[in-house]
């Protein structure tokens, strides 16, 4: 495989260039990746030349309308998905929330059972644990205290009565990081007659879905952590989205990607998601990648999961080394995302803030991910240090950041 042209890839981020932000080395990508170039530009360029009411028949208007379509029609051809089954909100927290709802109507009364894991970040569990309110049995799918990994063979179990309606769990957590095999997990799901919802947010900016491939009913994951702006993202599949209540206007309902968002859309950002396509078709460009677009999406997607597996393997054998810290997670970086968190036994924040005088960008503390820690028995007063890396990060980053390590560990 052609190696990911590092040089070019930080040329398409403003960033780098920043004064501001070029003087650290980021590791927070996890909260909030850098915007690529096109986004940025595609954002001013509607805000100052379409920041009119869009789709009115006039050319301002116009533009920002075909801006919109564009970014839902091109979004959904990476993903191998229809278009109508892209819906933009405010974040993943917001779609996820109203998606429940839905749910909340379908199940309500019925007697039967969801499955959530205690790995999710809290947008993707507590608004399904809160169905039990209505009556619908809520079942943990627990992970292994040690390893935080979900096993199969539990879920099976769960699953073995035929009550289970829906199966809610992540591509991987944000904490322990472990890629969860998503097209087993779903298959296990739908061959028990259960559909799924997966949360991609923290495994998207790693490379954006094969839909098809994952097999899911919902993937929902945020652009803000994909080289795009504060927008939520969330492929729903037509059977499964028009069997749920909509949420949204009732004259909206005859339309998928309206009928689950109950704000307006925010037409700017929505426009600028387009530039995400625009970045990934020009990696595919520039190492000769061809095909259709989500033959591109995949090929640029192995691009940079080679690249940060590369680049992360030696934080994780150097932090595997020590003895003062405890590793969450995986050990090998292939099983992984590149976003590493340790307890450090205690309090996280204070390094955090000398890595920071030190040239390093990363945070600490629960990342919205109470459960799956508590469930580690890591002490939320103390919190994790996180180290969260993507594609754009290079060798000379991760370096630099274990020479401030063993400065302050």
């Amino acid at each position: 495989m052609t190696a990911l042209d590092l040089d070019f890839v930080r040329s398409q981020f403003p960033a780098f260039a920043s004064p501001v932000l070029s003087s650290h080395a980021f590791f927070e990508n996890a909260g909030g990746s850098y915007p690529c170039a096109q986004v940025v530009e595609r954002l001013h360029r509607f805000y100052t030349d379409r920041k009119v009411q869009p789709y009115a028949p006039y050319p301002g208007a116009q533009a920002g309308g075909a801006e919109m379509d564009e970014a839902r029609t091109r979004l959904a051809a990476l993903m191998g998905v229809a278009r109508e089954e892209v819906s933009f909100g405010p974040s993943t927290s917001a779609n996820t929330y109203v998606l429940a709802q839905a749910v909340r109507k379908w199940l309500s009364g019925t007697g039967q059972a969801i499955v959530v894991t205690d790995q999710d970040h809290e947008a993707n569990s507590g608004v399904w644990r809160r169905l039990a309110e209505e009556g619908v049995e809520v079942r943990e799918w627990r992970l292994d205290p040690q390893t935080g990994s979900l096993d199969p063979a539990d879920l099976a179990a769960l699953l073995a009565d035929g009550k289970v309606r829906l199966v809610c769990f992540p591509n991987c957590s944000n904490v322990v990081a472990e890629i969860n095999d998503v097209a087993a997990i779903t298959a296990m799901a739908r061959a028990a007659g259960a559909h799924t919802v997966v949360d991609g947010v923290s495994y998207a900016p790693h490379g954006f879905p094969d839909i098809p491939a994952l097999g899911c009913d919902v993937y929902l994951f945020s652009a803000y952590k994909t080289y795009g702006p504060h927008q939520g993202i969330m492929v729903i599949r037509q059977e499964f989205g028009m069997m749920l209540p909509g949420q949204a206007h009732y004259f909206n309902n005859a339309t998928l990607y309206k009928r689950f968002t109950p704000a307006g859309p925010d037409h700017a950002q929505i426009a600028a998601c387009a530039g995400m396509a625009d970045y990934i078709d020009a990696l595919a460009a520039r190492h000769g990648i061809g095909g259709d677009a989500a033959a591109r999406n995949r090929g640029v997607h192995d691009l940079m999961r080679a690249q940060e597996v590369a680049v992360i393997a030696p934080l994780l054998d150097y932090l595997a080394a020590r003895n003062d810290i405890r590793l969450i997670g995986p050990r090998d970086a292939a099983h992984r995302a590149p976003t590493v968190a340790v307890d450090l036994g205690r309090a996280a924040e204070p390094v955090s803030e000398e890595l920071g005088r030190r040239g390093i960008a990363c945070w600490a503390g629960d990342f919205y991910a109470v459960r799956p820690l508590t469930a580690m028995g890591v002490d939320l007063e103390k919190g994790v240090l996180r180290m969260s890396a993507v594609h754009y990060t290079g060798a000379d980053d991760v370096a630099r950041l274990i020479a401030a390590l063993d400065e302050v560990l």
